[in-house]
């Protein structure tokens, strides 16, 4: 028996790679995205480690390139759900004994394969599947992912020493015992980290997984699935089950083993299988877990003491990147009068350097929205900005589907604050924006913190520290993730530990020790070595006479 006690490898965050014009890895990564499109890839749910063709397919298309053909997938059903659970179930008792050192290897493993020869594809599929452009996918699909394998294992590896105290003549223990039963996890488009963490997060605490990624991202899951698979992950731990929301979800949750779900999505969503688990209470062995990152409606809060500049910038990179389709994205801009002209100016010429289009040209900044639901959906709610006597479309609001589903950078400035654009989760390149008067800036805190019932992200800019002082304590419950003097997104693992309350979900922080401590079930043990032999205590003795 190996008694040592491994130091685990401290977590550093993946370094970000520019793909400047000229380097290797702008080379590489062409490479390999013509690679991608030159193939035609089959891909198979993952069952026990088998793959499963169902014959029930689908195609994937890339969101920026309808015309061309990526793979198709096979989408499961209540049949292979059923193989799934009995898979993971099979393989709870020997991964839940499998010393921590040798499951924190299997995902270190990950990170370094992920580092090094997984990268390119990783990015490419995720460029191509999601439509991202590199710059994006590097963030997400490549360094995030790389953090959340590495950060996790050390997270674990310091919840595990997390011990109590113990007095003379006993030994009090704490045991992290993963939960009893599976964990379903449910994986959104947006984010390929998001689709390789919420499977992996429980499974590196010992559970074994279903998981159900997002359809429209289920290239780059493919990809996920096959690097875990390379790194050493034993059948049956993660099983990936492609399939429509309620062909995968009611037998899963149905299902008495079913401990904890691991979910990003839509609000509507999270609180449908909310109550879905809380009809199915009584028959489950054990009270589920819920873990859940929903929707947004983040805000960007300027005051007359801000840099003009810097808040445009804000605006463009934090409402446009990725096409506004991020939870964390700035969707409503709260802006002063007296600084609203200077903004104005520099948030124009902004967007007139700004490019759209294919993700296999680098020089483009904005690609594709994500599917036909989503290009209706936010195509409607610009048409509605067009015709409201409360809004005006300051930029962009140009809509094409003739070879994708390309939505320009919308810039929409409301009269009224309770505008619907600056009221709704939207998903997509459209940000509204309300000038205050700035004698009213206490009142815009307010207005901020009342007009939406989501409560992910949020940013102030200012100079002035008494205001900054002000609006992080008047914002307090508006955004789990606040940020001063920059863009409401890109939070980094290890660094700003995401996630928010309200409904944005539960905010048990994604990539940070609370999340994982959701995925144990703790154990007390107290040990006596010297026990008593007699009932009796001084206190009950007869008094001398």
């Amino acid at each position: 028996m190996n008694n040592s006690k491994p130091l685990i490898p401290a977590a550093v965050n993946e370094p970000v790679l520019d793909y400047a014009p000229g380097s290797a890895e702008r080379a590489s990564l062409q490479a390999t995205l013509r690679d991608f499109k030159q193939s035609y890839t089959e891909i198979p749910a993952f069952i026990h480690g088998d793959a499963v063709y169902t014959g029930d397919t689908e195609e994937i298309r890339p969101p920026h390139e309808l015309n061309h053909l990526l793979g198709t997938v096979h989408k499961c059903g209540a049949k292979e759900v059923s193989q799934a659970i009995d898979s993971a179930l099979k393989a709870r008792k020997e991964w839940s004994n499998m010393d921590f050192t040798d499951r924190a290897a299997i995902f270190l493993k990950a990170a370094e394969l992920l580092a090094g020869p997984w990268r390119d594809k990783l990015n490419a599929s995720t460029m191509l599947g999601q439509s991202k452009n590199a710059y994006q996918a590097e963030i997400d699909a490549a360094c995030e992912l790389i953090d959340f394998f590495r950060f996790n294992v050390e997270y674990a590896s310091e919840i595990y020493e997390a011990q109590p105290y113990s007095s003379a003549g006993v030994w009090n223990r704490l045991e992290y015992r993963p939960l009893e039963g599976f964990v379903f996890a449910v994986t959104p488009f947006n984010f390929t980290s998001i689709t390789g963490n919420l499977p992996a997060a429980p499974a590196i605490m010992g559970n074994t997984v279903i998981w159900k990624p997002a359809s429209t991202s289920i290239y780059s899951a493919y990809f996920i699935y096959q690097l875990l698979e390379d790194a050493g992950l034993p059948p049956g731990v993660i099983n990936m089950v492609p399939g429509s929301g309620p062909a995968i979800g009611d037998p899963v949750l149905a299902s008495p083993s079913f401990s904890g779900l691991h979910f990003t999505g839509s609000t509507g969503t999270f609180q449908h299988m909310w109550r879905t688990i809380g009809s199915n209470i009584s028959n489950y062995d054990t009270y589920p877990r819920i873990v859940g990152e929903t929707g947004g409606k983040d805000f960007i809060l300027a005051h007359a003491s801000a840099d003009p500049d810097a808040v445009a910038t804000a605006i463009v990179r934090g409402a446009f990147e990725y096409q506004g389709q991020k939870c964390s994205a700035a969707s409503r801009v709260y802006l002063p009068q007296s600084r609203w002209g200077l903004i104005q100016e520099s948030l124009i010429e902004q967007l007139n350097e700004v490019k759209m289009g294919t993700v296999e040209d680098f020089s483009n900044f904005v690609n594709a929205v994500i599917d036909q639901k989503s290009y209706q959906n936010i195509s409607n709610y610009i048409e509605h900005a067009k015709k409201s006597p409360d809004a005006e479309i300051l930029a962009g609001g140009r809509c094409s589907r003739s070879e994708g589903y390309f939505i320009e950078p919308t810039v929409i400035v409301a009269t009224d604050p309770h505008y619907r654009t600056m009221r709704e989760e939207i998903f997509g390149p459209v940000v509204t924006i309300y000038v205050y008067k700035d004698r009213a800036f206490e009142k815009t805190l307010e207005l901020v913190d009342q007009t939406s019932p989501y409560a992910l992200t949020g940013a102030v800019f200012a100079r002035d520290r008494r205001v900054i002082v002000q609006a992080s304590e008047a914002l307090r419950n508006a955004a789990g993730n606040f940020y001063i003097n920059d863009k409401p997104t890109g939070a980094v693992v290890g660094q700003q530990p995401f996630g928010g309350a309200r409904a944005s979900g539960t905010n048990d922080k994604a990539g940070a020790p609370p999340n994982l401590m959701r995925w144990v079930s703790v154990r007390t043990i107290k040990e006596t070595f010297n026990p008593p032999t007699h009932f009796g205590y001084p206190f009950n003795q007869p008094d001398h006479s």
